[in-house]
């Protein structure tokens, strides 16, 4: 059994089913690591809001955590494991005192689901998880990776959420915001991935959502406490005109300017010589017509004819190089390259070659334009939504919750399941990340990956799934009958191993003892409701 480095401290003890689903667990305890997810009823009703509204537009646009495909692997078999302590398992809820049915078909659990959070770059992102057995039936079993933002030193996701069954935008079972993330030690301080597992505590589901739609008057909507918006609508000016008569000057009928109109016309009749086109140069122009300049290349300019019509030379603008400083030829230099500037740069040299001044010369041709006053017309209409939220209450309660087995013999039978997404390192996608997939095999004997995630006690099994899927469930000795098993593991690297660039295995860390300490302590941690909401 691996180690890095222990802190010291005691084990935490277990009670009720798990003191003896557990008994017998490591002797060098770990201690776990929890870190608050939410703390509080308004930072619960703040992440529903964050992942609800508009229809659960935030579910929708969160993609799948994805690897840097610079990680994607081959590994390497180290020999077979040794136990750190006598094997051992806690039931699936419900199965506590029942034998498990030797059935063999594929059913997917109502255990499994998504996992959505927003890392600190503002990335909303997902993985797998799945409801797993406690005392209090509010434990989500995933990646460790799943629960730390690596990039962001180690720190906690925000607005983490389990949403059991999720599919295309719904939430059938509700939303369950996590509150405490329970992980090894050697995880979150070290980024050991022979640690890449998380146990989160989770407060009561919470189901509904938003109301319907409804449509109201201006003093509804002002008094309305909640979601509500307003729609514009563009209308014509006889429109607005026949509104404002009807609903007075503070009614949903509304106007204001807006940029004019500019297009390009011909040359005045009058403009006969410069001083007629004299005051068509001042800065409101004559009868709405003005004469500007427009920037052009040294090479456009030249080729442009004398006069006064349009594109002719516009000696008065164009003038001679002025002296710029060394920093703002240094930026138009670097605008010029991006064809951001088109006048000319260049540099005055002293006898030995050093730059001692810097000038820029730019060059323009005359246009005629014209500006036309705009203005926009439109009406409102005022929507509110009511938010009809419900207590759906504990998560093993609706779902049901798998078991969980540690220190078992390598080279058993699993059935893994999860939501791919993202394309293999090839660029080929041939997931989608709607439906969950599942892989069924023997998991191999302990094996050694990537050095920069410290994995030297990984299983691994062939699955030629994607990333979406880490996080998910390892189950032994699944019942289709039941939808229930044993998590013996998560999904937590991606591997080629036959070095074609296409994921053809993925490895879990090994479940020991220290695994089952993590997890006595998080199976062991109420939650509870945090429902009803404060009023905002």
């Amino acid at each position: 059994m691996k180690r890095i480095l222990l802190p010291a401290g005691g084990a935490i003890l277990a009670t009720g089913l798990l003191a003896a689903g557990l008994a017998g667990t490591a002797s060098a305890t770990p201690v776990p690591n929890d870190e608050y997810l939410a703390k509080s009823a308004q930072q619960v009703a703040d992440i529903i809001n964050f992942w609800t509204k508009s229809d659960n537009a935030a579910l929708k646009a969160a993609t799948a955590y994805h690897w840097d495909y610079k990680e994607v692997k081959k590994l390497v078999s180290k020999g077979g494991y040794t136990a750190d302590t006598k094997p051992g398992v806690v039931a699936p809820i419900g199965e506590e005192k029942k034998v498990a049915a030797k059935v063999h078909n594929v059913n997917v659990p109502k255990t499994l689901g998504k996992v959505f959070f927003e890392t600190r770059d503002g990335k909303l992102q997902w993985c797998s998880g799945t409801s797993i057995q406690s005392n209090y039936k509010n434990l989500v079993a995933t990646a460790g990776h799943c629960v730390y933002d690596l990039a962001a030193n180690n720190e906690v996701v925000s607005r983490w959420v389990f949403v059991p069954g999720y599919y295309q935008g719904k939430a059938p079972y509700g939303l369950y915001v996590g509150k405490q993330a329970f992980t090894h030690y050697d995880f979150d301080v070290y980024e050991d991935f022979d640690r890449d597992y998380a146990f989160v505590t989770v407060y009561n589901g919470i189901g509904g959502g938003y109301g319907a739609k409804t449509q109201v008057t201006k003093g509804e909507f002002d008094k309305h406490v909640g979601t509500k918006w307003v729609d514009e609508k563009d209308i014509t000016a006889a429109e607005y005109s026949a509104g404002v008569d009807k609903y007075g000057e503070n009614g949903p009928f509304k106007s204001k300017a807006v940029d004019p109109k500019v297009e390009t016309v011909a040359k005045p009749d009058d403009v006969k010589t410069a001083a007629d086109a004299q005051k068509y140069m001042d800065a409101d122009g004559h009868n709405g017509i003005k004469l500007i300049g427009v920037e052009v290349t040294a090479g456009q300019y030249a080729a442009a004819p004398d006069g006064l019509d349009n594109n002719a030379k516009y000696v008065g603008l164009t003038g001679s190089p002025i002296a710029i400083s060394k920093e703002e030829y240094d930026s138009l230099s670097a605008a010029k390259a991006d064809g951001k500037f088109l006048g000319e740069l260049t540099v005055k040299k002293d006898d030995k070659g050093n730059a001692i001044a810097w000038f820029k010369q730019q060059f323009y041709i005359k246009k005629w334009v014209k500006s036309t006053t705009q203005t926009r017309y439109w009406v409102e209409t005022y929507w509110i939504q009511d938010v009809k939220f419900v207590d759906n209450g504990r998560l093993g309660d609706v779902v049901g919750g798998q078991g969980f087995a540690y220190n078992q013999p390598t080279g058993q039978v699993v059935r893994t399941w999860g939501y791919p997404y993202a394309e293999h390192p090839d660029g080929s996608k041939p997931y989608t990340g709607v439906t969950p997939k599942w892989c069924y095999g023997k998991t191999s004997a302990k094996l050694q990956g990537s050095a920069a995630k410290k994995i030297e006690e990984h299983l691994a099994l062939k699955c030629p799934v994607t990333p979406g899927y880490d996080g998910g469930p390892w189950l032994l000795k699944y019942s289709n009958a039941k939808r229930l098993g044993y998590v013996n593991g998560v999904t937590s690297t991606f591997n080629d191993q036959d070095g074609n660039d296409r994921v053809d295995y993925i490895s879990s860390p090994y479940f020991d003892g220290e695994t089952a300490t993590v997890y006595k302590a998080a199976a062991n941690t109420a939650s509870g409701a945090m429902f009803p909401f404060p009023k905002p």
